[in-house]
């Protein structure tokens, strides 16, 4: 079921805009109480809506995203803040020379929601972002577990059954493939859903990234019920069980959504 945000860019931007004042800033400013003068980046911006409360506060953001069509929209969005100065939108990819060049050692903060689980070779690209930070920088992490029920996102399925149906995403490759191809998925959508098959992390798999790449991490949150269900399931967010917390691997399989804070090791 192809979800009305999927396709309505001012509604996907108003959501984001929600959760991020509601859920995101609240968290990262454990670490930054005073967002003013903050230099942000958000990697994978989109529309914008991350950026909006941080933008509120004063801080300086840089928005990057690999479409220039969701460039664009975020332009429509903000205008006010980038005719100010107070925003920079960027369609490039962050590996370029010249934008390492030009942003090295630049950023207090920099974002990542629901983005991690896109990006192939995620050793790479944590440990290529202490080269974007300030000495005492850090990074935000905000993503689904791959083994929690929609980890594979299949709420993106135009069936309304595929969508809704929990860890079909952990079928072996071929029979996953088959699923979806015979409920009538679209080749982008099922390409799209492969894709992640390859790029899902776990909580292990990031914690482990995270320690040989160079970070501690500083503060982490769980998620029974990730604060973005409220849009796309009516659902009130809902943080995990102690006890869960501390079941490895299982963990994963009932946690919807993770918060991490992580900086380079002194």
């Amino acid at each position: 079921m192809a979800l009305k945000q999927h396709s309505d860019a001012t509604l996907r931007y108003q959501q984001q805009v929600d959760n991020s004042r509601n859920y995101v800033l609240p968290f990262i400013a454990q670490e930054f109480p005073d967002m003013k003068g903050l230099r942000v980046m958000e990697i994978g911006c989109g529309e914008g809506g991350v950026l909006t409360p941080f933008l509120e506060q004063g801080s300086f953001c840089v928005g990057v995203d690999l479409w220039p069509q969701r460039i664009e929209l975020a332009k429509e969005f903000l205008g006010d803040y980038v005719a100010s100065g107070q925003l920079q939108l960027i369609a490039k990819n962050i590996y370029d020379v010249d934008f390492a060049g030009e942003f090295r050692h630049s950023f207090d903060l920099i974002i990542l929601k629901d983005a991690i689980e896109h990006i192939p070779d995620q050793d790479k690209l944590i440990a290529y972002l202490k080269e974007l930070l300030t000495p005492n920088g850090q990074v935000y992490f905000g993503f689904p577990p791959w083994y929690m029920p929609h980890g594979g996102h299949q709420q993106i399925c135009a069936s309304k059954v595929l969508s809704f149906l929990p860890y079909i995403h952990l079928l072996p490759r071929p029979l996953y493939r088959g699923l979806l191809k015979s409920a009538g998925e679209s080749e982008g959508t099922i390409t799209e859903l492969m894709e992640l098959v390859d790029t899902g992390i776990s909580i292990e798999r990031f914690e482990k990234i995270a320690g040989r790449t160079g970070y501690d991490i500083t503060r982490r949150k769980y998620y029974l019920i990730n604060p973005i269900y409220k849009y796309k399931f009516n659902l009130q967010p809902r943080e995990q069980f102690g006890w869960m917390k501390k079941l490895p691997f299982v963990r994963n399989f009932f946690t919807t959504c993770m918060y991490y804070m992580i900086k380079p090791k002194a």
